[in-house]
């Protein structure tokens, strides 16, 4: 099953730290205006891409623009910067990258941190901290401050590619979501409810862009669009793995943040057997999606659940997902706002 990976590409590899997902937004745009009735940008900056149904029940769907990523806090006198983290980061996976410093003009600089050769025994054996790091941009302080201020984002720099029949970049969290939602709005046809596409900002910090959303939206029925944890790798048990690539889309039961309906779970199992797309159970324990707003925000809650996409090495430079995952979610995810008029909702 085919995707669009140049699309994809596109999206994944463009910058979007959480408070600063302008350049996103603007391909999410570009994408979708000839596929809706109606786009809106609200104050926070989630774009809301409405297509009319027959009938005037509202569906919100949730995709998270923003990435991962760092601010910079200070500059020293040798023109090294030293950042906070905006969103969740392992710090060992901070060591040896590349990262864009987006200032007056970008820039690229690379992670630094003390050497293994002059670390004492107690330092070797220290687990790494976000405070072990700072930034090298490779110039004195007299050029850096021209290009950087305190309060400008930093992204994590590295390219899309193919991989069997995975694809391997950066952002995927939550990148390939914000793909599989233009491409359900190009595929969609004769939906029964009002659909209200939303592309959110600043999930990583707080979902905080689908908390307003929902609450301006006050959905009847609800889906988040997410990655979550493949955990299929040497040295995991099969307890721990969550979910597997290449298994098929996932259909989320519970999160740490999130019970999903358990009518809306019923109906997407249904959906996804009826139309022969592959899927598997998901019980995250910790982490939580835009599902949690959407279920939650209007002043009457949603009947809401979640499409999941299984993606290996979660919140580094290597995320990985299946493509054929990825086509799953997009059928699913269509199927699913086609036929909720054809479920029961009965308690």
């Amino acid at each position: 099953m085919s995707i669009n990976v140049n699309l994809l590409k596109e999206i994944c590899e463009i910058a979007g730290a959480p408070g600063f997902e302008s350049r996103v937004r603007e391909i999410v745009l570009r994408e979708i205006r000839p596929l809706c009735d109606d786009i809106s940008i609200d104050n926070m900056g989630n774009v809301t891409a409405v297509k009319k149904g027959r009938e005037r029940k509202k569906v919100m769907v949730a995709a998270h623009m923003d990435e991962i990523g760092f601010i910079v806090t200070h500059i020293d006198d040798n023109g090294f910067l030293r950042f906070h983290t905006l969103g969740g980061f392992d710090p060992k996976t901070l060591t040896a990258q590349r990262v864009i410093v987006h200032g007056r003009q970008d820039v690229i600089g690379v992670m630094g941190s003390k050497p293994i050769h002059i670390m004492s025994p107690e330092e070797r054996n220290k687990t790494a901290q976000i405070t072990d790091f700072f930034i090298d941009l490779g110039l004195p302080k007299e050029e850096v401050v021209k290009l950087v201020r305190v309060g400008d984002p930093v992204t994590r720099q590295r390219e899309l590619i193919e991989m069997g029949n995975c694809v391997n970049c950066k952002s995927i969290d939550n990148r390939v979501s914000v793909f599989i939602l233009i491409e359900t709005l190009r595929q969609l046809k004769n939906h029964p409810y009002d659909l209200y596409a939303v592309f959110t900002v600043q999930e990583e910090v707080g979902i905080r862009g689908a908390n307003v959303a929902a609450h301006h939206i006050e959905p009847d029925f609800g889906f988040g669009l997410d990655t979550t944890i493949a955990y299929d790798v040497p040295g995991s048990q099969p307890h721990e793995q969550v979910t597997k690539l290449g298994k098929g889309t996932a259909i989320k039961i519970m999160d740490a943040s999130t019970i999903c309906d358990a009518r809306m779970v019923d109906f997407m199992k249904k959906t996804a057997d009826k139309h022969s797309v592959k899927w598997q159970p998901e019980i995250l324990q910790a982490g939580g999606t835009d599902t949690a707003g959407v279920q939650r925000m209007g002043k009457s809650g949603a009947i809401a659940g979640a499409v999941s996409i299984p993606t290996r090495h979660i919140h580094q430079v290597i995320e990985m997902a299946d493509k054929d995952d990825i086509r799953g979610s997009i059928d699913l995810l269509t199927h699913c706002i086609q036929e909720l008029d054809q479920h029961s909702w009965s308690f």
